[in-house]
């Protein structure tokens, strides 16, 4: 009998401090820098984001959101025996986050390790954690989202730095004799690399290069619009089913327009997409699963309902997912 993955549990967490867009208006104005709510929203959709305390690690938030996911599945941290991490913004260069996330959680020994694929962080662990239990290699894992995006913004460019918050989403996958995870699609052009990045490294106790986030909005716009219409597709076309058989689709939280433009290609109306880039802004990796559980608890998406989750990030990297809840 083939063995598949079903998502039995969501967890988020968001750090308590909310920066409304007029908050945000009001720190940058004192630094010189002109925005307006007005702009914000205007470009974005976000209206607010959420920012950790400076001692608070991408481990604490996910530690947080993992707790929950298993609590919403049943299970204790020591029935988990895979962990994997979505996160560009690590505790430490090493060891990884998952390691430290599991210490803290109290599931020491079983495999844990982080996958960086920036804002597509989550759909590739998932696709990991996926393949993972289908060669029975686990039974049960945890796979998380978690980022702290505030330390690495320039808070001098307000093309950036009022796009992104921090913030964690947790999902437990357990092996099933049905099937949960569907297909999935991955891809990455490394030829993009400049267009979305952190430009600096450590090196002999020093930062060499630039260590805030850089980014070249319209060319990023371009790129992901046509990418992720193209890995809704081919993951549509792997699980055989086409785009009308999409209860929600869930897409990475980046920018209310991307969002739209996605939507219509699938000929989907926005009815059907969870949307909380409002209330979050961009979180990187956690967004997925951050909206994935604010539409789990809200009872917006059921189980049972077909979701399509997808993503793009710095790398270029970009893929989908399919499932069944």
């Amino acid at each position: 009998m083939r063995r598949y993955s079903r998502i039995t549990g969501t967890g988020s967490y968001l750090p308590p401090r909310r920066l409304t867009n007029a908050d945000l208006v009001a720190e940058l104005a004192q630094r010189g820098l002109e925005t307006s709510d007005e702009w914000i929203v205007e470009r974005t959709g976000i209206r607010a984001r959420h920012f950790a305390a400076p001692d608070v690690a991408s481990s604490d938030l996910g530690l947080e959101a993992a707790r929950l996911a298993l609590q919403a599945a049943g299970l204790q941290p020591q029935d988990i025996d895979l962990i994997i991490v979505a996160t560009s913004t690590p505790d430490m260069v090493f060891p990884s986050t998952a390691c430290i996330l599991q210490n803290k959680l109290g599931a020491n020994g079983c495999p844990a390790f982080d996958v960086q694929a920036v804002c597509s962080g989550f759909v590739y662990a998932l696709t990991v954690a996926d393949a993972m239990i289908q060669s029975g290699a686990a039974r049960r894992a945890l796979v998380i989202g978690a980022e702290v995006f505030s330390r690495i913004l320039d808070f001098n460019d307000r093309t950036t730095c009022v796009l992104f918050g921090d913030g964690a989403g947790a999902v437990v996958l357990e092996a099933s004799d049905t099937p949960g995870i569907l297909a999935s699609d991955l891809h990455a052009d490394g030829k993009h690399v400049g267009i979305l990045c952190v430009p600096g490294h450590v090196m002999g106790g020093q930062i060499l290069g630039d260590p805030l986030l850089k980014m070249d909005g319209q060319a990023v716009f371009k790129l992901a619009v046509g990418l992720l219409d193209k890995a809704a597709r081919a993951t549509l076309d792997k699980a055989g089913l086409t785009d009308a058989d999409i209860d929600w689709l869930i897409p990475h939280q980046a920018n209310i327009r991307i969002m739209q433009s996605t939507a219509r290609k699938l000929k989907l109306s926005m009815d059907k997409v969870v949307v909380t880039v409002d209330q979050h802004g961009n979180t990187s990796a956690a967004s997925i699963p951050l909206a994935l559980d604010h539409a789990v608890r809200s009872g917006q998406v059921l189980p049972g309902q077909t979701l399509l989750l997808e993503g793009v990030g710095g790398g270029f990297t970009w893929g989908a997912v399919l499932l069944k809840l």
